[in-house]
């Protein structure tokens, strides 16, 4: 059973890596994947009763980020139809393309670590559209904010599902330490691919053109901008206030900005309402991503509760011994394997120690924390930030490889480096 679940897994894999190559969308082969590696289980499990609660707790966990996404992408689109985004293009007034890059850039890497890496991505893709007409220059932009959202979410307990888990988990509890000796080597992760992109990125582009037959009035826009920024930035103080997971606070911001709309729209004639409305917004967000969402994690649960991934952690202690080699190999197996289960699995291997480097707010949890977080933008796939735009934007799985997986390798081993100077 264990031999032909990984080699589902490894198939589903390949076939979702080569999905233009198959024409077959991820999704389908991410939940074929999901679905046959829990059969695999069940089958040669003979407590079905263990693996069926099993399924459920997985399932939980994964619906939580699930609702997440379905209510960030939501508000963002909410925002986007009433061109709220425009207040931000408006004040990119360069057209020069090594400049737009330090800009993008900056801007998402600081944006992610005050929502999250996953909403930030969403926002800058919808502003990007918005900017950038020619195909190839906004996926190069785009694979910068990839690489920008998971470094400013790794020095952030609230900019990554990892960072959150071990600050809940109480291996990062003291925030200001952990944020502080995260915050220059995340900053140096974006900074080395921007400077090299800046040299290759030459010349002015060409700006999308702006359709403004659906848009509404100043005020509409402003205020729907500023109360969905809002609603986004409440989520992480919503969870902080009532210790809920992160998905309520979105719900409940999403409920908000729903109300706000109908207030806003209730004078206006049917088809002005149903044009502005959640309902009509909802009927845009790409759910075949949240499906492939779906698929993969369930997919990776699997692997996770017959032991796979906790072998491989050990593996990884057996062999490397060092916990900056421990590290460095899982952020590069992040991108891979969805970083969240490796975190889970170093959570439960490793036990917080009195002191030394296992202690909480230690060296082996701090960056592990930078590891897992920006190991991910490695591939496309390697994070939600990575399959969001992958879905979002349509970019290949091989043209990110060939075109960012290099920059985000050279941004994560410099960011390692500074990590290490600072605290060897």
């Amino acid at each position: 059973m264990i031999l032909g679940l990984l080699l589902v897994f490894f198939i589903g894999y390949l076939a979702i890596t080569f999905e233009g190559v198959l024409k077959i969308n991820k999704s389908a082969i991410a939940l074929v994947t999901a679905v046959l590696c829990w059969v695999l289980i069940i089958i040669d499990s003979p407590e079905k009763n263990i693996v069926l609660e099993a399924l459920s707790h997985h399932l939980s966990e994964i619906s939580e980020i699930l609702f997440f996404l379905l209510g960030a992408m939501t508000i963002v689109e909410l925002i986007d139809a009433h061109d709220g985004f425009q207040n931000i293009v408006d004040r990119i007034k360069t057209t020069h393309k090594a400049k737009l890059i330090w800009l993008i850039g900056l801007i998402t890497f600081f944006l992610s670590a005050v929502l999250d890496n996953l909403t930030t991505t969403i926002v800058m893709a919808s502003i990007l559209n918005k900017l950038v007409a020619d195909q190839k220059t906004k996926w190069r932009l785009l694979g910068l904010v990839v690489i920008s959202a998971n470094a400013g979410g790794a020095f952030s307990p609230i900019g990554d599902v990892t960072t959150t888990m071990l600050w809940t988990g109480q291996q990062l509890p003291d925030v200001g330490a952990f944020m502080m000796n995260l915050f220059l080597p995340s900053l140096i992760c974006v900074l080395v691919p921007t400077i090299v992109s800046s040299f290759s990125m030459k010349g002015n582009l060409e700006k999308a053109a702006i359709t403004n037959e659906n848009a509404s009035s100043n005020f509409e826009r402003n205020l729907i901008f500023y109360i969905g920024i809002g609603a986004l930035v409440f989520v992480p103080i919503f969870k902080n206030i009532t210790h809920l997971p992160p998905f309520m606070g979105m719900m409940f911001s999403l409920a908000f900005i729903w109300i706000a709309t109908e207030l806003i729209h209730r004078k206006k004639t049917h088809e002005d309402r149903k044009r502005f409305s959640v309902a009509a917004t909802l009927q845009k967000i790409d759910t075949s991503s949240v499906l492939f969402f779906l698929g993969i994690l369930l997919a990776v649960a699997a692997l996770q509760e017959i032991g796979h991934l906790k072998s491989l952690a050990q593996i990884l202690n057996d062999s490397l011994g060092n916990i900056y080699a421990i590290n460095v190999a899982i952020g590069l197996l992040s991108s891979i394997i969805d970083n969240v289960p490796l975190v889970a699995a170093a959570q439960g291997m490793y036990d917080i120690a009195p002191a030394g480097e296992f202690t909480a707010n230690g060296h082996f949890w701090q960056f592990l924390a930078y590891c897992a977080g920006t190991g991910g933008s490695c591939l496309i796939i390697g994070s939600a930030a990575g399959v969001a735009v992958m879905g979002l934007e349509k970019i290949d799985f091989i043209w990110y490889l060939k075109k960012i997986s290099w920059l985000a390798v050279l941004g994560y081993f410099a960011g390692i480096a500074v990590y290490i100077l600072l605290h060897v």
